[in-house]
Parts: structure tokens; C-alpha cells; sequence
């Protein structure tokens, strides 16, 4: 088994005590850096009462207060674009002149932020990371890679350099091409290795025999890269998407073009290797998600992730409050002997339901459901018949049942559900079941939400 390690060199040869200093250092700069070039975060540190010369350790400043989210994210753009004509926001600390790429959320929320945002020095730091993904992905130069995420102006777009860094060719077929045209270039180049939603993935196993009249395992990829989705954490949709590729794959991360990580190559799942803990505190500094305020970092954790940058010259983020909802990992990785950070993502404190008082995530719901795989396909919606998080219940869900299964199993199918997720989840669910390839599924990312209510 192979070992991972940090992308920076110097920091495989320190201590967990080292390494922490080093972190501590690089923090206490940005923080003086960000005051220094930004009127944002100088009158938040006002706000606040605080100096930045005030903040000695990470223990002291994981005791400020959430300093920028979403929202406060885009009305920093706002004013940016009223008093300077650019979207970077008020956060900006270098001149727009020195932007050399940003790419954007989606804005399926609210109006598209200029997250990723880089100057040239953050650039290649994400690149030297996304590189390293590529080499230990045995993806070598030379190699071409099929790219299937929304191209352009998308946050995706910006792991592109990265992959050209390690000589690599990205094949890169923007999803909103199509399956046809997806599958027509992979069957054109001849692609070594794919990255894409898991989403994607599964869609391409199913849609594959139909369009193309070959198998997904015929592609002959080496490795398949996916982001995005809570899936690959789930063992039955790992190896449901291996066995059909006939590849490993790898669960990725890259919030605010920062820290980067990824799964190692272990049959068992044994979480995200956090690879890059010199650019971003991520995922070192957890809060409750209802009070925010810190929790301390032990083995097994499970908190809301505040990213803060540590090595950002264009934008970066000091305490962010982000909504992901992760579990941090601090032992020793069983699989490949890593021994720093690992991560696995549970959901997101807006998608939480809270239901006869306890707090439930879909992603929760779908773990439990996938484990009856092959009776059910694991396709699930789970349907809202008013705004959430308070549901009133029973909470609906409906599941696709397997190909293949008897309608005369399903009454003792939904009942073991049932008592699976009541066990699990602490959740009596009404089961609605659907006949297998009934609900859609996205070629980006699959909505969990059936919305029967009007926003």
C-alpha cells in the first residue's frame, strides 16, 4: 500500500508538534497580512476588539468569531463592485491587476461569489497539490485525462492548470455537453483516468450499454477522481462504482481552492488525506454548528469546518464559516500509515432536518439505505412537503427498488428499512418506493430534496 504524503517536502520529515508550530507561524502572518492589505478584514478585526498583534496561537484565534460567511461573503462583493468595479470582494488583498484566474459557486443559491480567486502565487500552490493527486493516482505525463465538470467560469475549472502541471492532458467535455458526447470523446482519446461527480459516474454505468453498446469498464481506465457528493464514503457506492470501472477511485476535496485532499489507495474507505496543511487551518478548526463556538480536535470528531487560510496572497479567508459538517480523523490511517489529518464529510448544516426534535442528514439516510443494495438501487429523494429543517412527521422518502424485486418483498423490505434507519438515524420514515430508473438521476450533482412546497 502506498503512502500518501504532504505535497510541501519539508514537512514530511517534521513532527506532528512541528508541523503544528509551522502552521501556527504561517496563521499569525496571514492574519497580519489580510489586516494589513484588506479595509474588510480591518474593520472586522474593529468589530471584534481585537488586534491582530493580539493573536498569539491557533488557540487564540479559533476564540474569534465566525469572521465572514456566505452571505457576508457576497455583500463584500457588492461593495467592491459599487466603490471599485470588480467582483473580488473587500477581502481582496492584492490588486485586481494580479487576479490571473477566479472561478465561482454555482449560485443555485444566491448570486454567484468569486471564491477562487487567485493570484499566481495560489495558483501554484493548488496546482503543486492537484499535481501530487495525479502522481499518486498513477496518472503520469503523458497520460490523457477525461474532465467532466461544468467548464468555464466553474470552481471545477480551476484544478485544470494542476492537471496540465503533472503533463497531462485533460480531455475536457463540459457535463452539460451530454452522455453522448461524453462517452463519444472518451471513446475518441482514450482516456487513462476520468475525474467527475459520483453522480456522473453511476449515470455513466447505466447509460454507457445504451449509447455507446459498451460497458463503462471498457473505457479502461486506471483511476477515476470524484467530487462533489457524499458517496464514495459509502462502502456499497464505492465498490458498485469500481467493480463497474474496473479502477480505483478517489474521493476529492478543495474548498476555497486551499487545502486539498483525498481518499488513499485502500480497498476500505478510510477517509480524505488532508495533503496541503500548510495552506489552509482546514480541518483544525471545527465549531458546533448551532453555537459556534470551538470544539476541540480528537480523534473522531464530528463539527462544522471553519476554513482560514495560512498561505493566500487574492482572497483569503480567516474564519469562514463554511456549513460543512465533517467528521476529522487524527490516528494514523490504517490503510496507507498517512499520519495527518483525514476527513469525511457528512453533510451540510443547511441540508439538516430536524425531525420530532433529533437532527438527521440525508446523507445519513442514504448511507443506511445503501447498505440493502441490491434490493434497492440507492437512488433516494427525500420528499418536503414544507421549508425546512423542521419536518413534521413521518419523514418521506422515496427509495428505487432493485431491479429484479419481487413487489411481494417489499412490505419486509421497507420494514427492515425502517428499523435499520430507526436504529441508525434515530428516524421512523414513511417509505415510498419507486420502481428502479424512476428517479433521475443528475449528471452533476444529484438533488437529495423533493420540494413540495413553494419558497
Amino acid at each position: 500500500m502506498r503512502k500518501i504524503r504532504y505535497v510541501t517536502n519539508q514537512l514530511n520529515t517534521m513532527s506532528h508538534d512541528e508541523i503544528i508550530q509551522y502552521r501556527e507561524t504561517k496563521l499569525l502572518n496571514q492574519v497580519k497580512y489580510s489586516y494589513r492589505n484588506s479595509e474588510f478584514y480591518q474593520k472586522k478585526f474593529k468589530e471584534i476588539g481585537v488586534q491582530p498583534q493580539e493573536i498569539r496561537s491557533i488557540d487564540d484565534f479559533r476564540k474569534l468569531p465566525i469572521l465572514m460567511d456566505k452571505e457576508q461573503e457576497r455583500q463584500s462583493q457588492a461593495e467592491s463592485m459599487e466603490r471599485f468595479g470588480h467582483p473580488f470582494g473587500m477581502h481582496l488583498c492584492c490588486s485586481p491587476d494580479d487576479v490571473v484566474m477566479t472561478a465561482t459557486t454555482s449560485g443555485t443559491t444566491g448570486i454567484p461569489t468569486f471564491t477562487y480567486t487567485l493570484a499566481q502565487h495560489d495558483l501554484n500552490n493548488i496546482s503543486s497539490a492537484v499535481s501530487y493527486m495525479m502522481e499518486y493516482g498513477r496518472v503520469s505525463p503523458g497520460d490523457r485525462l477525461l474532465f467532466n465538470h461544468a467548464l468555464g467560469i466553474y470552481a471545477t475549472s480551476a484544478v485544470l492548470p494542476g492537471i496540465r502541471k503533472a503533463g497531462v492532458l485533460p480531455i475536457d467535455v463540459d457535463v452539460r455537453a451530454g452522455t453522448a458526447a461524453i462517452l463519444q470523446y472518451a471513446k475518441l482519446t482514450k482516456p487513462t483516468a476520468a475525474m467527475m461527480t459520483p453522480s456522473l459516474a453511476e449515470h455513466l454505468i447505466q447509460k454507457s450499454p445504451e449509447i455507446s453498446g459498451t460497458e463503462v469498464r471498457d473505457l479502461q481506465l486506471s483511476a477515476l477522481f470524484t467530487v462533489g457528493e457524499i458517496a464514495i464514503g459509502i462502502p456499497e457506492v464505492k465498490q458498485k462504482i469500481e467493480d463497474a470501472y474496473n479502477c480505483r477511485v478517489y474521493d476529492w476535496i478543495g474548498p476555497l481552492a486551499g487545502t486539498l485532499a483525498f481518499s488513499c489507495d485502500s480497498d476500505e474507505y478510510h477517509g480524505m488525506h488532508c495533503v496541503t496543511p500548510d495552506f489552509d487551518l482546514y480541518p483544525y478548526d471545527l465549531v458546533d454548528p448551532e453555537t459556534k463556538k470551538p470544539i476541540d480536535i480528537v480523534d473522531g470528531v464530528i463539527g462544522e469546518a471553519v476554513y482560514s487560510s495560512l498561505d493566500k496572497k487574492a482572497v483569503p479567508m480567516l474564519r469562514m464559516g463554511s456549513g460543512d459538517i465533517v467528521q476529522v480523523l487524527t490516528k494514523e490511517c490504517p490503510g496507507c500509515g498517512f499520519k495527518g489529518l483525514r476527513v469525511k464529510v457528512i453533510g451540510r448544516s443547511d441540508d439538516m432536518l430536524i425531525v420530532k426534535g433529533v437532527n438527521v442528514y440525508p446523507a445519513a439516510i442514504k448511507k443506511v439505505i445503501n447498505t440493502f443494495i441490491p434490493e434497492v438501487t440507492g437512488e433516494i429523494r427525500i420528499v418536503l412537503e414544507q421549508a425546512p429543517p423542521r419536518v413534521e412527521p413521518p419523514l418521506k422518502v422515496k427509495v428505487e427498488y432493485g431491479y429484479g424485486v419481487d413487489s411481494g418483498r417489499l412490505p419486509y423490505l421497507e420494514e427492515i428499512i425502517k428499523r435499520a434507519l430507526s436504529q441508525e438515524v434515530r428516524v421512523n420514515p414513511e417509505i415510498i418506493w419507486c420502481s428502479p430508473g424512476t428517479l433521475e438521476k443528475s449528471l452533476a450533482k444529484t438533488p437529495v430534496f423533493e420540494k413540495n412546497y413553494h419558497a
